[in-house]
């Protein structure tokens, strides 16, 4: 597909995760009983306090080529991110796997269970797998504009760059089958707000310039960051859908230059009006990834087979009884 414009797509992806305890008999429990904070992200003390797995996974890193440049405490309590160069999507999407595979088996090496789980906790943010995107031709990165075509309307994308974004925000809805593929993904897109005060994982289809409050932010270098996936979603098909979803080219709307969390602020609301929102659970969005376009040019048989796969999981979820219904309804 992308070979059919001269486009080449290039991806950096955030990996989040949680450290827990491995003992799950008592729940589920971060592994560090001193990372209580009410705020924890970029808490420097819960992140020394697991230097030496941070530390090895960033040197394995380091020893593979992939250029670890950053490592964190993120946002909830016992969630880490560890950083590593952008690359071409496959390339970056094999990274991925077997990033997951490593940052599971070091952990388990110091009595550790890492989880990439997109919401094992109601209360605190979940683990998102934000993407960073380049569009390329040849060796040129043709996703933002020069410097004096700047403007608040564009926020520094080319206009190959806008229509990539009009793109991938109109097919959305359809690529959230892709992105968000489990039912405990949709807990974490729905999320009420966090221990930390902010889900950091917006549900509205919107963008806006460096603002981490939209679905795609576009930062002041020529780059998209989709912040709506998680690390459930197989690398290689959520990278070809936003392929397919960009390439289905379209003008933006206008951006959401405000605080999409401020309900106080009346232009805030004016946004949240305009904007579509993403479905709020698995089936629904399996509903819209079938009649999606975009997702369908990915092959009938590749469509077809995923969206079986996928509806067997939420018909088996529809299925179980849960505790919560038992005490619910038992006295109806």
């Amino acid at each position: 597909m992308e070979a059919s414009k001269g486009y080449h797509l290039k991806t950096g992806v955030e990996c989040e995760f949680f450290l827990l305890d491995p003992d799950t008999t008592k729940g589920v429990r971060w592994s560090d009983a001193m990372d209580t904070q009410a705020k924890p992200c970029y808490d420097a003390h819960a992140l020394m306090r697991q230097y030496d797995v941070v530390t090895q996974l960033s040197e394995s890193m380091e020893s593979l080529g992939w250029g670890p440049y950053q490592m964190d405490h993120e946002d909830g309590n016992g969630q880490f991110e560890i950083n590593w160069d952008f690359s071409d999507a496959l390339n970056t999407a094999d990274r991925v796997v077997f990033f997951k595979y490593m940052a599971r088996s070091v952990a388990e090496n110091y009595g550790l269970r890492a989880t990439f789980m997109p919401k094992p906790f109601a209360n605190i943010t979940g683990n998102g797998s934000h993407m960073h995107m380049s569009l390329w031709k040849g060796d040129k990165d043709i996703t933002g504009c020069d410097e004096a075509s700047i403007t608040d309307a564009n926020h520094s994308l080319s206009s190959e760059g806008l229509d990539f974004l009009g793109g991938l925000l109109a097919n959305a809805p359809g690529l959230a089958a892709l992105s968000n593929p489990t039912v405990n993904s949709y807990k974490r897109l729905y999320a009420p707000t966090t221990a930390s005060g902010a889900t950091w994982s917006p549900n509205l289809v919107c963008w806006s310039g460096n603002n981490r409050t939209v679905m795609v932010r576009v930062p002041g270098s020529p780059r998209m960051e989709l912040r709506v996936g998680d690390l459930a979603a197989n690398p290689y098909l959520f990278a070809a859908g936003v392929a397919a979803a960009g390439l289905d080219s379209q003008a933006p709307p206008p951006p959401s230059d405000v605080n999409m969390y401020d309900h106080a602020n009346p232009e805030t609301m004016k946004a949240i009006a305009r904007a579509k929102k993403l479905p709020s659970n698995l089936g629904d969005a399996l509903k819209l990834f079938k009649d999606n376009a975009a997702m369908q040019s990915l092959g009938p048989e590749l469509a077809s087979s995923y969206y079986k796969l996928r509806q067997a999981h939420w018909e088996e979820f529809n299925a179980h009884l849960s505790t919560w219904e038992i005490q619910q309804y038992l006295d109806c």
